[in-house]
Parts: C-alpha cells; structure tokens; sequence
C-alpha cells in the first residue's frame, strides 16, 4: 500500500518554460554573488507553479507606490486600472495595455534581467505582489 501511494505522487518538476529557467538559474546566480537575499527571494516566488505565480493590476502598483519608485513583480503585471505617477516596473511578463499604461505615465517596464544589470546589488527595490 505505501508503494502504491508513493507512486500516485506526482514531483514538481518547476518550470518548463527555458527562458524562466534561465531567469530563476541568473536570480540564484546573483544572489550568491552579491549576497543579496532579495534575488533568492524572486528566483523562489518564480519557480511557483504558473497557478501560483503573481498577478498584479496596475491600480494596485499605484495604490502601493511612490513617485519614481522601482519594484519588482515576480508574474505577470496587467493592465486594469491606471498609474498615477512615474514607477519603474520590472516583471517576468507583462501585459499589452500594461506596457501602454506604464509608459503613458512616463514610466518604464524592465525584464528582470534587465533591473538586475541596471542595479545589481538590488537597493530601493520593493516586492509587489
């Protein structure tokens, strides 16, 4: 009966998409490198099943956020609602009409490969989501 059982189990696996291996293998990277425990923490939230993973609206990164603020949202940013004032967003994935929105308010929409190049050590960086 116990083998039965643990047959029956099904093993995460993590993601299959090779680009977010790529993305969660960099984030670990970095995060030995430059002992900044905030990239572990996005690489851990990225390799969440699909289901799990974070979906943010636009009206609540302008709820949560500053003028000119810099977050980070481990899933995907959509587009309902509209941004008040100037945020930099960067995500695994983004939405068309959340690009248009971002940009509208003279914002900028990073990949976080990108948000890593441009701040390695991850200061001023908030988690949305």
């Amino acid at each position: 009966m116990a083998e039965q059982s643990k047959e029956n189990m099904v093993q995460r696996t993590g993601p299959q998409n090779a680009q977010l291996q790529q993305l969660i293998q960099l984030l670990k990277k970095q995060a030995s490198e430059q002992k900044v425990g905030l990239w572990k923490r996005i690489a851990s939230d990225l390799e969440l099943p699909t289901r799990q993973r974070r979906l943010v609206n636009l009206y609540k990164i302008s709820q949560h956020t500053k003028e000119n603020e810099a977050i980070i949202v481990p899933g995907k940013v959509l587009g309902t609602g509209e941004l008040a004032h100037k945020v930099n967003v960067a995500a695994f994935s983004f939405s068309g009409s959340a690009r248009e929105k971002i940009s509208k308010a003279h914002g900028a929409c990073l990949s976080i490969p990108e948000l890593i190049e441009k701040n390695p050590k991850g200061q001023n960086v908030r988690i949305i989501g």
